[in-house]
């Protein structure tokens, strides 16, 4: 019975904060948001009574909604400002969408007052129809305007209004050409090469894979990048990675030996008292514990090491006026390392995360090309790292 009260005062509190939370919104202005909870809650059980304030609420938040969107549309139909097309689209829309939600949840009973809740809906097909085509028709001579400039950021809107128009109504004239050529105009194109200013050759494939950029991600909706000029492309920007500087480190082996001790399981063993006798347990069985003892292992390690370090710098340019726009000092390291042991004694004595080296075998030293290839990949990444931070569309 206690859980039956339980559930019963739950419900009661969840019912209560979602109808508080709702006038809140009503309240507030919020009245689609309202609205929108209002039919949440009503559900399926609208002829249930605990269903009553969500009706009540619903009236009334689609009442003011209504209220509020026809005193924009007079307003914005007076002033007669075309820009203002889009939101008096965009309102009608609204007022058309507001009564379609509410339309399968009708009818809704007022118990208290033996009505049905008024909402009354009007037919906004006509005024969708002629504000699209005449919103249509504003952005496309709009946009074909901004397509004679030269400035990239009206190639931009134009092709943002381009696409709307493409969405709200697909296939009109020739937007999908002009959004291809305001997509080209309004594209920034980067030149990236590479420079060598050390004394050492650097690997092909290291170049190819520094200047391969589909691999980096980093083609953006206004920013492409190039390796190679591509004809009737005027580029706007330069990239140059300046190899300044390689070093690689000799060849080295590196000895050790040490000795370790450490105490490990070795199968079990009877518990035996003070008195040397065997321990029970409850039931009179001998009580087996681990059986510890010290193992001692000599080992003797080699480690083969060997570091290489690639110094550059990233210049941004302007192709433009030629003017150096920013420079990144950049630099990578890798290092080449193989360490294996012998040993001599008992294994298991030696560190859990040692047991690897005991099966490892000498290696050949990579060469200096492989080395400074290796060292490219931590490059790229650094190199991608200070491309998207420094963004030439920002």
């Amino acid at each position: 019975m206690k859980k039956i009260i339980l559930l019963v005062v739950v419900f009661l509190c969840l019912t209560s904060c979602g109808v508080k939370t709702t006038r809140n919104m009503l309240v507030s202005g919020n009245y689609d948001e309202a609205i929108q909870n209002a039919i949440s809650n009503i559900g399926t059980n609208k002829d249930k009574k605990s269903k009553q304030d969500y009706i009540y609420l619903l009236e009334e938040a689609f009442a003011k909604a209504k209220e509020r969107d026809l005193n924009a549309v007079q307003f914005l139909k007076q002033e007669g400002n075309p820009a203002n097309l889009e939101k008096l689209y965009n309102t009608y829309l609204a007022l058309n969408n507001r009564q379609e939600s509410i339309k399968p949840l009708l009818p809704l009973p007022l118990m208290k007052e033996g009505r049905n809740a008024k909402f009354p809906f009007d037919n906004y097909n006509s005024e969708i129809v002629a504000t699209k085509t005449a919103l249509t028709n504003y952005l496309y001579a709009n946009s074909k305007k901004l397509l004679l400039s030269n400035n990239k950021m009206d190639f931009r809107k134009a092709y943002d209004d381009l696409n709307y128009i493409n969405q709200i109504n697909p296939n009109y004239k020739d937007v999908v050409k002009l959004m291809d050529d305001a997509q080209f105009k309004g594209t920034d194109f980067v030149m990236v090469s590479t420079k060598n200013e050390t004394n050492m050759v650097i690997p092909t494939r290291l170049l190819n894979d520094l200047l391969d950029f589909n691999t980096y991600g980093l083609n953006d909706k206004w920013t492409v990048y190039h390796n190679t000029k591509t004809k009737g492309i005027n580029y706007d920007y330069e990239m140059v990675v300046n190899f300044r500087d390689i070093q690689i480190s000799p060849e080295q082996i590196k000895e050790r030996e040490f000795v370790k001790e450490r105490l490990i399981k070795d199968g079990q063993k009877k518990q035996l008292d003070a008195n040397g006798k065997v321990v029970l347990d409850k039931n009179g069985k001998e009580i087996l514990i681990d059986n510890m003892v010290k193992a001692t292992v000599r080992i003797y390690e080699i480690k083969q090491l060997k570091t290489s370090l690639v110094t550059a710098k990233v210049d941004f340019f302007n192709i433009r006026n030629k003017q150096l726009l920013q420079s990144f000092p950049i630099s990578s390291q890798y290092v080449f390392e193989n360490i294996y042991s012998n040993y001599k004694g008992d294994r298991r004595a030696a560190d859990d995360n040692y047991m690897s080296y005991f099966n490892n075998k000498v290696v050949p030293f990579p060469d200096t090309q492989q080395m400074i290839f290796d060292t490219g990949e931590d490059l790229k990444l650094k190199l991608k790292g200070i491309i998207t931070q420094n963004r030439f569309n920002q």
